[in-house]
C-alpha cells in the first residue's frame, strides 16, 4: 500500500511539475505578447502624431506668415506711420491674406444670397415687415458664411425678414 502511495504522489507530483511548465510557459507567452502589443501601440501612437504633424504643417506655416503680417500692422499702428486710407488698404490686404489661407484648405466664402436658406443660413434675428415681397428675405449678413468641397462649413448668420401680414384685425 505504501508503495502504491508513494507512485501516485510521483505520479501527483510530475503532473504538477508538467502543470508549473505550462503555466510558466503560458505565463511567459502571455508577457511576450503583451510586450508586443505594447510596442505596437506605441509605434501606431507614433505614427498618428507624425501624420497629424505632417497633415497641419502646411496650415500652421501659412498661419505663421499670417502672423507675422499682423504683427507688422500693429507696429505700423504704433508707430502712427499710416494714414487712414493706407491703414484701410492694409487690412484689407489682412483679410485678402486671410482669405488666401482659408483657399488653400478649400475654403471658400459662401456665395451671395437674398433669400433665406436653411441649408446656408442660421437666423439670429427677424425683422417685421409690412411687405409681402420681403418675406424670408435676408436684410444683413452677420458672419459671412463658408464652405468647404460644396458642402456649408459655417453658416452664415444673418437678419431675416418677415411679412407681419394682417393681424388681429
Amino acid at each position: 500500500m505504501i508503495d502504491e502511495t508513494s507512485e501516485a504522489l510521483r505520479r501527483l507530483n510530475l503532473e504538477m511539475t508538467e502543470l508549473r511548465k505550462l503555466l510558466d510557459e503560458r505565463l511567459s507567452n502571455d508577457q511576450v505578447r503583451e510586450k508586443a502589443f505594447d510596442q505596437l501601440y506605441e509605434e501606431l501612437r507614433q505614427y498618428k502624431e507624425d501624420f497629424l504633424y505632417q497633415a497641419e504643417r502646411p496650415l500652421l506655416l501659412d498661419l505663421l506668415l499670417f502672423y507675422d503680417s499682423l504683427n507688422w500692422f500693429q507696429e505700423s499702428l504704433v508707430k502712427q506711420e499710416m494714414s487712414p486710407d493706407v491703414i484701410a488698404d492694409s487690412f484689407q490686404y489682412l483679410i485678402d491674406e486671410f482669405l488666401e489661407v482659408l483657399y488653400r484648405r478649400d475654403v471658400l466664402p459662401q456665395e451671395r444670397q437674398t433669400v433665406f436658406d436653411r441649408r446656408f443660413h442660421k437666423a439670429v434675428k427677424v425683422v417685421e415687415s409690412d411687405d409681402p415681397s420681403d418675406d424670408h428675405r435676408i436684410a444683413q449678413v452677420l458672419k459671412r458664411g463658408f464652405q468647404r468641397n460644396g458642402k456649408p462649413l459655417r453658416p452664415e448668420e444673418v437678419v431675416i425678414l418677415r411679412y407681419r401680414g394682417e393681424r388681429g384685425g
